[in-house]
């Protein structure tokens, strides 16, 4: 890993924790949680395992330290952490397909949705979970879909320009160059 790089996942993490922090709880403690659209950009921009090892880590912690959701510590972290590595895998297998933007956008759709199932999932299995699977999924997972899609179709060009001006080399803005 590049010093530039950590630096530069470093400010999405601290980001992403400003926006988890500031978004406000819409079903009784539960927000959505916009610190995994600047854990998918990370993972996007600088696509390598040990980049996704420390964004998993790093976002779960952060999340972990900033939820509202009663004992949320435990299922953020492997949410997570396993999120990070799904989104890693499908945006691997989906590395040749052109239309950047609309993939990443998709993939972030995708991504925030499979997060959100882990997070209510583990914390069923840890903490018995009420009944309120279905509400919290359509509550808070499905309006954090829609809202972290659309904060990466508005982040997603500018981190790419901005990572191409700053001449990193990654697989995103050799896309670009290419074009």
């Amino acid at each position: 890993m590049k010093t530039k790089e950590l630096v530069l996942l470093a400010l999405f993490m601290a980001m992403g924790a400003a926006l988890h922090l500031i978004i406000p709880p819409s079903l009784g403690s539960m927000k959505p949680d916009m610190l995994l659209t600047m854990m998918f950009l990370g993972i996007i921009l600088f696509p390598r395992v040990g980049n996704v090892v420390l964004l998993g880590l790093a976002s779960g912690i952060l999340s972990a330290l900033t939820t509202g959701f009663p004992a949320g510590q435990i299922p953020n972290i492997v949410d997570k952490f396993l999120t990070a590595f799904i989104f890693f895998g499908l945006l691997m297998a989906l590395r040749k397909i052109g239309a950047q933007l609309a993939k990443v956008v998709v993939l972030t759709a995708i991504g925030t949705f499979v997060s959100g199932m882990i997070f209510l999932g583990t914390a069923f299995i840890f903490f018995e979970l009420p009944d309120a699977f279905l509400a919290l999924t359509v509550g808070i997972v499905l309006p954090a879909v829609a809202v972290n899609s659309i904060l990466m179709f508005i982040i997603y060009p500018i981190a790419s320009k901005l990572t191409q001006r700053l001449q990193f080399e990654t697989p995103s803005t050799q896309a670009i160059v290419k074009k």
